[in-house]
């Protein structure tokens, strides 16, 4: 790849195998550099200058759920999980220029590395949040090898639960020098992107891809190609990127999915466009990245 999709290739030796040591943990939370990346409720703290990556030890006394990331260029990164927090309690801790936003809409504009730490942390914190209970047995579960685990407290049970990824494809259908874009009513205002579903058991991701274009514009699909992945914890999510083959160009859309699609043509993403009419998807996305190599011909 000529260059990482945003929030892939992350330079983090996330030490996988010293999650459960104590001593090491210990150790990582009580170094000089450690730095805490905050999360209050999908939310991710920032600077007015760039990431706000906090000092540890400024949020200890809080006691609030702490998940080891790794380390880079010699600091240990841990997510912490400030969801517990009401906002007057928020405020207290957290103060200007300092403040929570959603990622998605500031993620293209971050060093590489940095958007990709928030990333991380968000994903895993939106996973801890969510599996608090067995989904076994329904009894309380408890955070095991430094946030990457849920155990369930349940002694005939005590199933571990991991983190997971819902696999979804997302493809750029191309026909010649046309390929198809189509506007979901979810969108933002204007904007036009790359088809996408999740991928369903026992489908090989090819076959999710023809099906979901299928589905979605009527268009059947031939030859499938892949182009890269990208984590989209947004919530939870990876993301497969794919080119597809048109065998056929006729639109049957369906409006559940779709309000629109159409085939459009190199020339004409050229630009310029009415902002007012159409627009791309957010450049951190990797169905901008789709777009922009086919194209610039990359492909």
């Amino acid at each position: 790849m000529e260059k990482p999709n945003f929030y892939a290739s992350l330079p983090l030796d996330r030490q996988a195998e010293k999650r459960r040591d104590a001593a090491f943990l210990a150790d990582r939370l009580a170094h000089a550099t450690a730095l805490a990346v905050p999360v209050w409720r999908t939310r991710s703290l920032i600077l007015e200058t760039g990431p706000g990556f906090l000092a540890l030890h400024s949020l200890a006394h809080l006691d609030l759920p702490t998940m080891y990331l790794g380390e880079l260029e010699g600091a240990p990164y841990f997510a912490v999980d400030a969801s517990k927090l009401d906002e007057p309690e928020l405020a207290a801790h957290i103060a200007p220029p300092e403040r929570f936003v959603d990622l998605r809409g500031i993620g293209a504009t971050l060093p590489h590395a940095q958007g990709g730490l928030m990333a991380y942390a968000r994903g895993l914190a939106w996973w801890n949040q969510r599996h608090l209970f067995c989904g076994v047995c329904g009894a309380p579960t408890r955070s095991e090898a430094a946030g990457h685990v849920r155990s369930c407290t349940n002694a005939a049970c005590a199933t571990d639960h991991f983190p997971r990824s819902d696999p979804a494809t997302i493809m750029l259908i191309v026909s010649g020098d046309k390929c198809l874009l189509g506007r979901s009513a979810r969108f933002p205002f204007a904007m036009y992107s790359t088809l996408a579903g999740f991928v369903e058991p026992g489908e090989s991701l090819e076959d999710c891809v023809r099906r979901e274009t299928f589905e979605e514009s009527g268009v059947r699909v031939g030859a499938v190609r892949y182009h890269s992945s990208q984590p989209w914890p947004f919530p939870a999510s990876i993301m497969l990127g794919f080119y597809g083959e048109a065998l056929t160009t006729e639109l049957v859309i369906d409006r559940e999915e779709l309000v629109d699609a159409m085939w459009v043509t190199r020339d004409f993403l050229r630009g310029p466009h009415d902002p007012e009419k159409f627009r791309l998807p957010r450049a951190d996305s990797i169905a901008r990245r789709l777009i922009e190599d086919w194209v610039a011909e990359r492909i």
